[in-house]
């Protein structure tokens, strides 16, 4: 008998869930199926869990997802006192049970359980995670993967991802974890019942979007002198809409004609099977609503919003500016506005942070400007570090902006996480 044999029996032997029963069944004829479902086990690593949804050890399911947490609670216990957790989701399938899932191990294991009450962007659970000090964070999210994954983003108490360090101790945590006889689990609504499981109140995200309007380097005068803006909006069937429409509207974006067959949360992403703003076929309704509207701009954020692209009028089509060409251009934007503001001296001391694969336009302007640039690994984690650098040195205000190439940006330190409500609001600003 074969290892993946053994694991389908097993399987078999303690699944309740009917879809994951009844594709375990077909696992029985189909060898290849099985094979691919328990050849190995999903892996956790600073990225938590990411995989395709279904049966078995290799897929994202209420399974894996206990297990992982599992591990993840053991940790916690291990290295806080009455640790607590912040647990977030988007519009991926599957995304409500898991959390559900989740906050049923994490409550019977003594963590105190934090979780949004609907879908928000990966950024509202980072801001959760430090607005309640809470010793960790969950966001089930696959971010822009095709439409059949789903995954598992862990952060750590300063609402970035968790760094190598951890990720290994809860991996090693998990390793240790059977994921049937080994997981504590209390009823999600027992637990609520009993406190430990809590809603995350409407105050938390109005405090997030509190924290993004005041990352604005636009003056009062520079409103005052603005053009107004038309937008085609397209939140891709994820989490954005609220968020982002919420955030344009306090600074004065009304005029927002949101893509009305990508605007409701859907896990298929029928429109674009893979969400992902970085390519045209992702934005080609919000292009095609484009045609008929005329904007100024196109702006379409990934299903957890955390990275957005934008599209602008060329000639007769319209053209995707790059997460580079973006990047460059809000560091000059937020550069130029930050000298106005505080002058030569103070902007010298800032610190503007992005990889080691972006542009080099980023040392071009620095030069222009003055300030500092720190170049880091890819993944905003790393980013994220150099804020908690300047925090520890207690000088988070020398952070002026980050971005990666593939999309993300952040200029305040309200969180520790690439951010699209954020960088909509940038956008928007620097386009007036």
């Amino acid at each position: 008998m074969t290892r993946e044999t053994e694991l389908l029996e097993r399987w078999l032997a303690n699944v309740e869930e009917p879809d994951l029963r009844a594709e375990l069944e077909t696992f029985k004829t189909d060898e290849k199926a099985a094979l691919e479902a328990f050849h190995q086990d999903l892996q956790f690593g600073t990225a938590g869990l990411r995989g395709i949804l279904g049966a078995g050890t290799n897929r994202m399911n209420v399974h894996t997802v206990a297990r992982a947490t599992q591990g993840f609670a053991d940790y916690l216990n291990a290295n806080f006192d009455a640790p607590s957790v912040a647990i977030g989701r988007d519009s991926r399938n599957k995304g409500e049970e898991f959390v559900r899932r989740a906050a049923e191990v994490f409550a019977a294991n003594g963590v105190k359980v934090y979780a949004y009450p609907r879908i928000e962007p990966v950024p509202a659970t980072s801001w959760a995670v430090r607005d309640l000090h809470c010793s960790g964070g969950v966001c089930v999210t696959a971010s822009h993967n095709p439409a059949p994954y789903n995954g598992y983003k862990a952060y750590g108490p300063d609402g970035c991802q968790i760094a190598t360090e951890a990720a290994d101790a809860i991996s090693a945590a998990i390793e240790g974890v059977d994921p049937f006889d080994g997981v504590k689990r209390i009823p999600f609504d027992e637990a609520l019942a009993a406190g430990t499981i809590e809603w995350i109140g409407e105050d938390v995200l109005d405090r997030y979007i509190d924290a993004v309007e005041a990352c604005s380097v636009a003056t009062a005068d520079d409103a005052a002198a603005a053009k107004p803006l038309k937008l085609v909006y397209t939140p891709l069937n994820g989490a954005g809409l609220e968020c982002v429409t919420r955030i344009l509207e306090r600074v004065g974006i009304n005029d927002v004609t949101v893509v009305p067959e990508q605007a409701e949360p859907n896990g298929d992403f029928p429109t674009c099977p893979y969400p992902n703003p970085e390519i045209r076929e992702a934005l080609q309704k919000g292009i095609e609503l484009c045609e008929q509207v005329h904007p100024d701009l196109l702006l379409a954020t990934d299903p957890d919003a955390d990275r957005v692209g934008t599209a602008v009028k060329d000639g007769d089509d319209y053209l995707l500016i790059s997460g580079n060409e973006m990047g460059v251009l809000l560091l000059d934007y937020i550069a130029r506005l930050t000298g106005e503001a505080v002058g030569a001296e103070v902007l010298a001391r800032k610190v503007a942070v992005t990889t080691i694969v972006s542009s080099v336009m980023v040392d071009a302007i620095a030069a222009e400007y003055g300030f500092e640039v720190r170049r880091v690994l890819t993944g905003f984690k790393y980013i994220g570090g150099v804020i908690a650098e300047l925090e520890a040195a207690g000088e988070p205000e020398r952070f002026m902006f980050g971005f990666e190439e593939s999309y993300g940006y952040l200029n305040g330190t309200h969180v520790r996480d690439k951010d699209a409500v954020d960088a909509s609001m940038l956008i928007c600003q620097m386009a007036q």
